[in-house]
């Protein structure tokens, strides 16, 4: 497996390989990394690695993906680690997407304007707070493309996501910011259709995160159909309450 050292920018959402990541950076500690970023040429990639907080291992947020433990301290006093405990890994999921930050803009303020889109998948071996920023150590977790007849599979169970997308979408009826418009042309690679499904589903982190992990294309479609006749009927039994306020409202198990 390749490895490779890369900055760290954790978050509270799941990024995806194919798809765009906008972000707003006002942290220092992800100031200072993006200043780093755009020390590179221009035409060589300017990589960093996405990964998603646990569920409930975040202490005191103060901004989307951006959490802290001293809420008022000033932002240039924050270190790398501030937020993610002693041992920063614990707080992470193991797997992310590498990003490449397309656009990276500074504003007046010094904040920053970036707009990413997520690449290849890789699981973090390690992660170093002695900088400046967060890096961690990351190995390649790569996905072959199906052939002969698990490439049959793949196709039939995304044509069968696809349907049941749809389907989907016209239940979400605008509720859902990140559903696509119905009259959008949907992608026929059943690679590209899972990332692409997986991203655009209100779905919490955890579902997000395992459907990133899927070892391959067909058991991340295989999953996807299973949950998109799940929502479906969910919205379709509650319909006074919008699909994105689904995955905000506390749940049990009864």
């Amino acid at each position: 497996m390749t490895t490779a050292r890369l900055p760290l920018f954790p978050l509270n959402t799941v990024l995806f390989p194919g798809l765009v990541l906008p972000l707003n950076v006002f942290e220092e500690r992800y100031r200072a990394m993006m200043r780093e970023l755009l020390k590179s040429d221009e035409d060589e990639p300017r990589r960093f690695v996405v990964v998603a907080i646990r569920d409930g291992r975040e202490i005191a947020p103060t901004a989307t993906g951006m959490p802290d433990t001293v809420a008022a301290a000033p932002a240039a006093e924050r270190a790398p680690a501030d937020g993610f405990g002693p041992d920063p890994i614990q707080t992470f999921h193991r797997v992310g997407c590498v990003a490449d930050a397309a656009t990276i803009r500074e504003r007046a303020d010094g904040s920053f304007e970036v707009l990413a889109t997520g690449t290849t998948r890789v699981r973090l071996l390690s992660v170093e707070a002695d900088g400046p920023y967060l890096t961690a150590e990351v190995e390649d977790l790569a996905e072959e493309p199906p052939a002969g007849d698990e490439a049959d599979e793949a196709g039939a169970l995304a044509e069968g996501v696809l349907r049941a997308f749809r389907s989907y979408q016209k239940r979400l009826a605008g509720a859902s910011e990140r559903s696509l418009a119905t009259g959008t042309e949907l992608p026929d690679d059943p690679s590209v259709v899972s990332y692409l499904v997986a991203a655009a589903t209100v779905l919490d982190i955890p579902t997000k995160q395992r459907l990133l992990q899927a070892p391959d294309t067909a058991t991340r479609l295989r999953e996807e159909l299973t949950l998109l006749r799940k929502e479906a009927a969910v919205i379709r039994h509650l319909p006074s309450l919008p699909a994105a306020d689904l995955t905000r409202a506390p749940t049990h198990p009864n």
